[in-house]
């Protein structure tokens, strides 16, 4: 929780919606979860990593209902081979208006995954744990009003904002997390890398990441494949609203 995304309930203005967060372990890099990344063509949110999700649909019969819908709609996923673990609190993004569910399922039959519409989304990435733990993969991203947050440079993706914010509190409460070097900053935009070797930057990059976290409590080096414990939204372009710098998909 950060001082612009609180959750709970919002205002009569709130926009319901939700992602899934989706943890799999059947390949040799150990756990991983799954993010997919935005098409740079898309007015909003271009070339943003994100989990799957998206807006609350009036035929959807709950939140965990809307998560594994849209992730079927924009990867190709079956629901049927996911067990949902939880449903956490929702965070009200104020820049767009959502009241996002994260929803926290097990991929217990993993299926192929594929962007089903390019248009919407270039990739589809099952990023390992270890990958995301690792010291070398972190840096804090500093968004041109200044404020900072966590991001991971992993699968060719900078993941930043909303997205990275909850995969940093995940790896603190798992214990995955490894001691990070959290003061080396780095400033968005970036140039990233086409396939072609072009560095381009990302487009519309309206809304910075969250602001800088406290440094986490220090723990041992995690082992390379850290053991699995138990226990942005819709495709239209929302009412403008203030940027927000933990919303870089719901914006």
């Amino acid at each position: 929780m950060t001082s612009r995304t609180h959750p709970g309930h919002a205002g009569a203005d709130a926009r319901p919606a939700a992602v899934l967060i989706l943890f799999g372990d059947d390949g040799p890099e150990g756990p991983d979860i799954l993010l997919l990344e935005r098409a740079a063509e898309l007015r909003s949110h271009a070339s943003q990593p994100a989990f799957p999700g998206g807006a609350t649909d009036a035929t959807d019969e709950s939140r965990v209902h809307t998560a594994l819908r849209e992730a079927e709609e924009e990867v190709g996923l079956d629901p049927a081979g996911v067990e949902v673990l939880a449903v956490a609190s929702p965070l009200y993004l104020h820049a767009s208006r959502y009241l996002v569910t994260p929803v926290i399922g097990w991929w217990h039959t993993p299926c192929a995954v594929v962007p089903v519409d390019p248009a919407e989304t270039s990739s589809v990435a099952r990023v390992p744990l270890a990958e995301l733990a690792d010291p070398a993969n972190r840096v804090m991203l500093r968004h041109r009003t200044g404020l900072a947050g966590p991001a991971f440079r992993v699968r060719g993706m900078l993941v930043w904002g909303f997205t990275a914010g909850i995969l940093d509190v995940l790896l603190r409460l798992g214990e995955w997390e490894r001691p990070w070097n959290d003061t080396e900053l780095i400033d968005y935009p970036v140039a990233r890398a086409t396939t072609s070797g072009t560095p381009v930057v990302p487009a519309q990059t309206t809304s910075p990441p969250a602001p800088s976290h406290p440094p986490a409590p220090s723990h041992p080096p995690a082992p390379s494949h850290p053991p699995l414990q138990s226990g942005p939204l819709d495709k239209s372009s929302p009412p403008a609203a203030p940027a927000s710098p933990c919303d870089e998909r719901h914006s």
